[in-house]
């Protein structure tokens, strides 16, 4: 799968989920991107991860296990193209269980709005087909606001 120009939009391809987060971006990025932080808001609610490398640099690689509230184990793998500290991060997410899986590409990007934090992620797939399967099947637009609505309390945790 070659990288895509996400200067193109292609919304039939792709799941934007947006959020304005009451913290600086330094500190969002440092969230998004330390296993330390990762492990503890990282998935839909009910989500738990174990983390066996995050190494976030162009040519580095995260992966991780996330556990199913069920018991189920999903493998999961990101490699990260683009790497733009506290500004963006551009990665293939795919199944770590297969070398040449890439599920989708993903751009997200962190805009300082003041101590806030706009941040987006733009999840973009090969097709219109695989896009709505993910959305049908996996519920994957309800699943990134859950991830996003635990990355908002874990801010809001660190600073209480």
């Amino acid at each position: 799968m070659n990288v895509p120009d996400f200067a193109v939009p292609q919304p039939e391809r792709e799941i934007v989920l947006s959020r304005v987060l009451n913290a600086p971006r330094e500190l969002v990025f440092e969230v998004w991107t330390r296993p330390e932080h990762v492990v503890q808001w990282w998935g839909p609610t009910g989500f738990t991860n174990t983390t066996h490398e995050m190494d976030v640099r162009p040519g580095g690689v995260w992966r991780y296990i996330m556990h199913g509230p069920d018991g189920t184990d999903y493998p999961n793998r990101m490699n990260y193209i683009e790497v733009v500290p506290p500004e963006r991060l551009l990665y293939i997410h795919g199944d770590d269980g297969a070398e040449t899986s890439a599920d989708f590409h993903a751009l997200v990007t962190f805009e300082a709005r003041g101590n806030q934090t706009e941040l987006t992620m733009r999840l973009r797939f090969a097709s219109a087909e695989e896009r709505d399967r993910v959305v049908k099947e996996i519920g994957a637009i309800e699943g990134g606001n859950q991830t996003l609505d635990r990355l908002e309390e874990y801010l809001a945790h660190m600073a209480s």
